[in-house]
């Protein structure tokens, strides 16, 4: 069963096609990675599955809901942690997390025992009284998880939910929602971090120019796409532009990284071998460097 699904889903903000026939399926109790460079479609997606956007073409289903028909339904069953911190930063942690169990419509009876779950998913519990313009970036990160799982979500929206933390913040974040996937819950997370999508997701689409140009499993992608290693050939400019005419005319991919040439799929070749990874896969498919 699919918690999610999209079925050549077009959007077009007049000439610009930002979403282009995409297909997606986020399977129950799953964790999808949707990865892209700036502008491929991610945030775009992520708005037509909240309706804040409605789509030109095809068709969307969330848990069964048909959008934007039942896009107020789908709403009370999915957590959406948006990419911009929109706290209400003149309230405490805790009294956020009232507000949107309000909002959620969650009994009178089981408020409390919510928000306290949510304290406790988010490690939150001893900054409750805390307002939140005094929270750090990686607590008001976790507060804005925390208050969209507030109401038990059977699917979550993550929409870049590490942009702009440092490493350390970012793998305690990374923590929380392997625990949520863990846990049974559904999670579709748009980023742009490759270790992210790597780390964290069962299945990884990485979209480009509005288009899903290949979907699957991290470790598939990078044996279908750059091999099981690749050898990483240092030097000046003019020797790493012979080595990649060289690589490919002897039929070898490759790509640039910064002041060297990998070599995917190659063994016979001096230089530094490392195993190929999801970066390789991304960088060959979108012919971009990720940030």
């Amino acid at each position: 069963m699919s918690a999610l699904r999209l079925s050549g889903v077009v959007k077009r903000f007049g000439s610009l096609t930002a979403v282009d026939h995409l297909d997606l399926d986020v399977p129950e109790g799953t964790c999808v990675g949707l990865l892209g460079p700036n502008g491929a479609g991610k945030s775009t997606t992520m708005k037509l599955l909240t309706a804040q956007a409605l789509p030109d073409a095809g068709a969307i289903e969330i848990l069964g809901y048909t959008l934007p028909r039942d896009s107020k339904a789908a709403r009370a069953e999915c957590g959406v942690v948006p990419q911009l911190d929109n706290l209400d930063t003149t309230l405490t942690v805790e009294q956020n997390l009232v507000v949107f169990a309000h909002l959620y419509r969650i009994p009178r009876g089981r408020r409390r025992a919510a928000v306290e779950r949510a304290l406790e998913i988010a490690n939150l519990g001893d900054r409750r009284d805390t307002v939140v313009d005094k929270l750090s970036g990686g607590m008001r990160r976790r507060l804005l998880i925390a208050r969209g799982l507030v109401h038990e979500p059977r699917l979550v929206l993550l929409d870049e939910p590490t942009v702009g933390l440092d490493p350390q913040v970012r793998q305690e974040l990374w923590a929380l929602i392997d625990r949520l996937r863990s846990d049974g819950v559904s999670i579709l997370m748009s980023t742009h971090y490759i270790e992210e999508a790597e780390r964290l997701a069962d299945t990884v689409t990485i979209m480009s120019h509005g288009q899903a140009v290949a979907t699957g499993p991290p470790g598939a992608l990078i044996a279908e796409h750059a091999g099981e290693q690749a050898v990483e050939v240092y030097g000046p400019p003019a020797k790493l532009l012979d080595v990649e005419r060289e690589a490919r005319e002897a039929g070898h991919k490759t790509r640039r990284t910064g002041t060297s040439v990998s070599i995917l799929g190659a063994n016979g070749y001096q230089g530094e071998r490392r195993p190929a990874n999801l970066e390789d896969v991304f960088v060959l498919l979108t012919g971009e460097e990720i940030s």
